[in-house]
């Protein structure tokens, strides 16, 4: 039935109503707050009586041929749900279809009663127009503006500086032309007293109420019916007298909307919180200079410094610099644009270096912004002023923090009542001075970088610094107590979801601990509980530094100090082995380990010192006394119950007769290894021996099969291990797959695409993760295979610079490869001279270390430069050079030398017109490989003796 035009529909069900004339939804008989395009929305479907309404349909009649993302629907639907409350299914979803209202709700026709009268006619608007592009934030004015039309009351809530306010302005500004209500902004800033606030807004309506008291009631009586847009801006100082105006307002009049600007919400009924997001930031990840320019944090900066007449150039470097300036201030777009005014006289990366003192160099701001924003410091002056004095000391106490951290460390370093700050901090958290990340089972807390610095530097003039951060450095010692057994039970992601969120602080309670001020034992305890840390994330260089500080500070009087100096110790000799390489002064601290280990009859630490110095003696070219080192390991573990132990001793004994060049014993030893991996746990264990157990045997056994001439067992080993190093989160384990294993195998076997793919992913891995030998490797691989594709000139001038950097490290076994391929391209470069004298020193190397697993393949490169025409050429040296290749190959069972060294004598053999001797030379070996088929060098042999058989 249609109604007539002094009547008005109105839907019921279940207490609920659904007034359209009044465009009103009442619970009980009291009104719901709802925004205008959620209620007509809502007005679709109950005239739809139950009927599915799809997707399509509803906006199509909602938003009248304008077209909106499905993104924006939800955005309403929700809003109805949260207004329905505890019925909120009486809107009911079809999957991927549509929606529709459940319910027997009975239509019935009221009369419809007059509005109330309005005040004299008013100007629209008194919204400013603007007078600068707001940068960087379309998508958030687009949700906002759904936001507005799905709700009455939209606060906008988030620290000082965030942009609240220019968001809530250019939201008004922009919404459609259908939302056709008066848009008013009401400035709180100024404002001394709360009481004030309702005559604030009826200023700003133009209401006069003669003899009548100014109240909510009476501002939301005269507002009455009017569509009315109302801005309340800069609330949190008045905030509990704007939620109640507000509350008031939405419950009587039904044709206004609220927006609320705040630094915390109003916490009233049909309130939708908006939290303000930081602009995007560049990450701390390398990125090309194009790519910074895409975050709205640097297209900020850029864009305020150019306007300010800045002309920097728009280069690496500079733009490096910018993402920096972002990163630091935690893209807040007000103190972004405090340093772009500094960018006329400084360059990005200048600026980047001096923000630690950010609150004397951001004070540029604009002229005609409210005082508290024309500084960073005055914008967070205002937020510590509102606060009650116990929530001004919990803020100061946290800036102690340099990360993230726990409730329980927040209580620790406050040194207060448990209940009580947990109460304080969720206040903080509410009035946007604290971030809560509560996505994990565990809620993380921190402070933007800059609200850090301000109450960093609060805790300090209060003088509560020193406690403070002695609390801390206690709670970490605490808390990383069981970080090591722990990581032996959990896979490496979870341990470092636990424990590594907090190394900034624990770096920060360190710093404090060797301070002047500070307390060193503490310091040393700190840092020998943390060492997991530093292993996990494969911090060499850092473990190096804090231990060798431990050591240094350490009383040896104190409680506990043999015991903190022997596990300090081993941290060192681990980060030198690794991080050093042929570092002479990793033999003495793993000596030291030893000796405390034995004094303190520690069977833990014994084997870890034991299996250091077998590793040292790698690194320094001592194989026969890393061979004595990895016997005693042995001899020690024969008896034991533990059969990792002994499976740790076949470890080493394999990896040393490897490099010396027995491969038919160490696989032995290697088949006795991976034999006893079942006993492992399946989670990746990393910090007793500083790197995974499980991946490291599996790329030692791939090496000794491709030189037992087993290269589809050894390819198939590679792989797998790529993705199980990969999969173990390990990054010096990573390094050790890819560098060991993967690189060097697939070059031997002639893969050049898989050798310059793992060698990429290498440099990209040491880039991300500060392992700096690892990463001259592997620019010195590349080099090779640049080389080996044919660009000789570049592959040697990269693998030359490579070696260079590396110094000494150059003489760890890794480096022989690369050094026998130097000697390659000097030969195909034409310098046959340096060429020979590059292989001849590294055979001197290798007669004088017995590191013998790459000779034959040195020899057979010195046969083939003595082939190459010059001074040096000598047929009878080279035919010597293969014979002994020969004779070391088939010595040690490595097939796959003995192949290449069949491949140049057969070669010689043609060029010296003796094709049958070339053909049986090349037949004897062949005929012993079963497998590996298609790899280059039995592709070539192969070849080869089709050819001689043809001919």
């Amino acid at each position: 039935m249609m109604a007539g035009s002094s009547q008005r529909p109105v839907y019921a069900c279940a207490g609920w109503e659904i007034d359209l004339a009044r465009r009103e939804l009442r619970s009980m008989g009291a009104p719901v707050p709802l925004g205008g395009r959620a209620f007509e929305i809502l007005a679709e479907l109950v005239e739809a009586e139950g009927e599915l309404v799809s997707k399509n349909d509803l906006t199509e009649r909602v938003w009248r041929g304008v077209f909106v993302e499905e993104s924006a629907l939800r955005v309403h639907i929700a809003a109805i749900r949260k207004a329905f409350g505890a019925d909120r299914d009486m809107l009911g979803t079809t999957v991927g279809r549509g929606y529709r209202l459940v319910g027997a709700w009975r239509v019935r026709q009221m009369d419809a009663p007059l509005l109330s009268a309005a005040p004299d006619p008013l100007p629209s608007t008194n919204i400013p127009t603007a007078s600068f592009d707001l940068v960087g934030r379309s998508t958030a004015i687009a949700h906002l503006c759904e936001l507005v039309s799905a709700y009455r009351v939209v606060s906008l809530v988030g620290p000082g500086g965030i942009g609240k306010t220019a968001l809530a302005l250019q939201a008004a500004r922009s919404l459609p032309a259908g939302f056709a209500a008066d848009r008013l902004l009401i400035e709180l800033a100024s404002l001394s007293d709360p009481a004030f606030v309702p005559s604030a807004v009826a200023g700003a309506l133009g209401i006069k109420l003669e003899g009548e008291e100014i109240s909510p009631q009476s501002v939301a009586r005269s507002i009455g019916g009017r569509q009315l847009l109302l801005i309340l801006d800069n609330c949190e100082h008045v905030v509990d007298e704007v939620a109640k105006l507000a509350e008031t307002i939405v419950s009587r009049c039904s044709r206004t909307t609220i927006i609320a600007t705040s630094r915390e919400a109003l916490r009233i009924d049909g309130e939708h919180v908006y939290r303000v997001p930081a602009l995007s930031v560049p990450p701390e990840s390398r990125l090309a200079p194009d790519a910074i320019c895409e975050y709205t944090a640097a297209e900020l900066f850029i864009t305020r410094a150019r306007a300010l007449g800045s002309s920097f150039a728009m280069d690496e470097e500079n733009l490096a610099g910018v993402a920096a300036i972002c990163r630091r201030l935690d893209g807040i777009p007000l103190a972004i644009e405090f340093a772009a005014a500094r960018a006329v006289m400084l360059t990005p990366p200048k600026i980047a270096a001096i923000l630690d003192d950010r609150f004397k160099f951001l004070t540029s701001g604009r002229r005609t912004a409210l005082p508290r924003q024309q500084t960073l410091r005055a914008t967070l002056d205002w937020s510590y002023d509102l606060l009650p004095e116990a929530e001004a000391r919990v803020l100061r106490q946290l800036g102690i923090f340099a990360g993230e951290f726990l409730l329980d460390a927040a209580i620790a370093v406050s040194g207060e009542n448990a209940s009580d700050v947990t109460g304080q901090l969720a206040n903080l958290v509410a009035k946007s001075l604290v971030v809560a990340d509560i996505r994990g089972d565990h809620p993380y807390y921190r402070l933007l970088d800059t609200t850090r610095a301000y109450a960093l530097e609060k805790l300090r003039a209060s003088g509560e610094y020193c406690d403070a951060a002695r609390r801390q450095a206690e709670y970490y010692c605490s808390f990383f107590a069981g970080a090591e057994s722990e990581s032996e039970l959990k896979p490496q992601p979870e341990w470092l979801a636990i424990y590594g969120r907090h190394i900034d602080n624990v770096r920060a309670s360190l710093d404090w601990a060797f301070s002047s001020g500070g307390d060193a034992q503490i310091g040393a305890a700190l840092t020998a509980v943390a060492i997991p840390l530093w292993v996990q994330m494969s911090l060499l260089a850092e473990c190096r530094e804090r231990t060798e500080l431990a050591l240094a500070r350490l009383d040896d009087d104190a409680a506990n100090a043999a015991r903190l100096r022997m596990q300090l110790s081993a941290a060192r000799g681990w980060s030198l082995m690794y991080g050093v390489g042929r570092g002479r002064e990793a033999g003495p601290a793993w000596a030291a380990t030893l000796r405390l280990a034995e004094q303190l009859g520690d069977w833990d630490y014994r084997l870890r010192a034991l299996w250091g110095q077998c590793i040292d003696q790698f690194n320094n070219g001592e194989f026969r006394k890393a061979l004595e080192f990895a016997h005693r390991f042995a001899e020690i573990v024969a008896y034991s119950s533990n059969s990792v132990d002994r499976m740790m001793a076949d470890r080493l004994l394999a990896t040393t007769l490897h490099y010396l060049g027995n491969q038919k014993l160490a696989h032995h030893h290697m088949a006795r290894t991976l034999s006893r991996l079942s006993d492992l746990s399946p989670k990746p264990q990393v910090v007793r021996f500083r790197f995974d157990l499980r991946s490291s045997a599996h790329y030692f056994h791939a090496r000794i099969l491709w030189l037992l001439g087993l290269a589809d067992q050894a390819l198939g080993v590679v792989a797998r291990n790529v993705e199980e190093g990969r999969a173990s989160g390990h990054a010096l384990t990573f390094c050790s797959v890819l560098g060991q294993g993967a690189c060097p195998i697939t070059f031997l076997a002639g893969d050049l695409d898989a050798a310059e793919s793992y060698c990429k992913l290498l440099i990209e891995h040491t880039e991300r993760h500060p392992i700096r030998l690892w990463n001259i490797w592997a620019h010195a691989f590349r080099g090779v295979v640049m080389a080996r594709r044919g660009a000789v000139a570049a592959g040697l001038t990269a693998l030359r610079k490579a070696l260079e950097q590396a110094g000494d490290a150059r003489y760890l076994p890794r480096f022989l490869l690369p050094l026998g391929e130097l000697a390659v391209c000097l030969g195909e470069a034409g310098d046959v001279s340096l060429g020979l004298a590059t292989v001849d020193e590294a055979l001197v190397r290798c007669e004088a270390r017995d590191e013998r697993w790459y000779e034959a393949e040195l020899l057979r490169i010195k046969g083939e430069l003595l082939l190459r025409a010059g001074s040096h050429h000598s047929v009878a040296a080279a035919e010597q050079a293969f014979d002994k290749a020969f004779a070391v190959a088939q010595g040690q069972g490595a097939l796959s030398w003995e192949l290449r060294t069949a491949i140049s004598l057969a070669g010689l053999r043609i060029s010296q017109d003796r094709p049958v001797e070339a053909h049986r030379i090349l037949a004897s070996v062949y005929g012993h490989f079963t497998e590996g088929l298609e790899t280059a060098d039995l592709r070539r042999a192969r070849a080869m003796m089709g050819q001689l058989s043809s001919g």
